[in-house]
């Protein structure tokens, strides 16, 4: 493992926290900074992120910056955890004060509405001269927080890029495998919020086992069947950031948004249950942006499309439910 590395962290939420502590604890210099000066004000004051990873404390090789260009001041790696739709603001802020050589590692997980881009693409637009790379996998903050063994992917379209990201992250209780298909890590990671969604509502609806494991199973086939269209390679979803993260995600209480269906499918109205989760519920806006692509290129993904009208006050849960059951007879391989 490289050790000594500075590194700048954009984003002070529970993911960001708890990977900030991760490259600490590792033997790196690591300097968070977020928009939220209040945010970054208690940390320095508690050595704790109160708000969004309680109970953890911050090592001492991280520290707070309270301005965006120290914290990139020098640094060779800048680590992106800011919510998917603001990561353009925030990579246009950053990029004054970026090394040209610097490694941007995302670890968000999302599409962009509006544009339908992922965060390699709008990378790749923004910071064309920086090294591109994204961390997914079935990673719960309080979980790495907690240094509990975790597996998580690396890709890069440059597999040195990736290796160099794995040498940096990986530790004894973190372990991360490279690869070189971006697309299909950032739409895995991405994606199966959406089903975890789905997950959520139909817990608070009060199904069960089988519900839920058909909800995983025909979600990860939209997964696959919109991932191929955009140019991922199917075999990536069944690994970490595909099959695994969609695991973690549908069955576990740290998931935010299956929480946020779990309030839905019990009746609350989305943008309230959204509120009440308290953090960004990046499957709300996911979904959105995943049923437009479907129609861009003109492929069925009932199970996106249903949640999609859930969130937006089209069809109540009982009603999608009815509409998904009801669909024409078809071959399991089939849309």
């Amino acid at each position: 493992m490289t050790n000594g590395r500075t590194i700048g962290l954009i984003g002070g939420g529970s993911w960001g926290t708890a990977l900030a502590n991760l490259l600490g604890n590792a033997g790196h210099r690591v300097r968070i900074w977020d928009l939220n000066e209040e945010l970054l004000a208690d940390m320095e004051r508690d050595r704790e992120n109160k708000r969004y990873l309680p109970g953890v404390a911050i090592c001492d090789n991280v520290t707070v910056a309270h301005r965006l260009a120290d914290a990139l001041d020098g640094a060779g790696l800048a680590l992106f955890a800011v919510p998917a739709q603001h990561f353009r603001s925030a990579i246009s802020s950053a990029l004054p004060f970026m090394r040209q050589d610097a490694i941007l590692v995302n670890v968000a997980k999302g599409i962009e509405q509006g544009s339908l881009m992922t965060i390699s693409q709008i990378a790749a637009e923004r910071a064309p001269t920086c090294a591109y790379a994204v961390l997914s996998g079935p990673s719960h903050a309080e979980e790495v927080g907690a240094n509990m063994p975790t597996t998580v992917a690396v890709a890069s379209a440059d597999i040195r890029v990736a290796e160099q990201v794995q040498d940096i992250f990986m530790t004894d209780r973190f372990r991360i495998y490279t690869n070189t298909d971006v697309i299909g890590l950032e739409l895995g990671g991405s994606l199966k919020n959406i089903i975890a969604l789905g997950a959520g509502i139909s817990d608070g609806m009060g199904f069960g086992d089988n519900t839920k494991a058909a909800l995983m199973t025909r979600g990860m086939a939209e997964m696959v069947r919109l991932g191929v269209r955009m140019g991922a390679h199917a075999e990536t979803f069944s690994g970490l950031s595909g099959i695994g993260d969609l695991i973690v995600t549908c069955t576990s209480m740290h998931s935010r948004n299956r929480r946020c269906g779990i309030l839905i499918g019990e009746g609350m109205d989305p943008k309230e249950a959204t509120a009440k989760v308290g953090m960004v519920v990046e499957g709300m806006y996911t979904a959105e942006a995943a049923y437009d692509l479907s129609r861009r290129f003109d492929i069925e993904i009932p199970i996106t499309e249903s949640i999609c009208k859930v969130i937006k006050g089209e069809l109540d849960a009982k009603e999608a439910l009815t509409a998904l059951m009801g669909r024409p007879k078809r071959h399991e391989r089939e849309a």
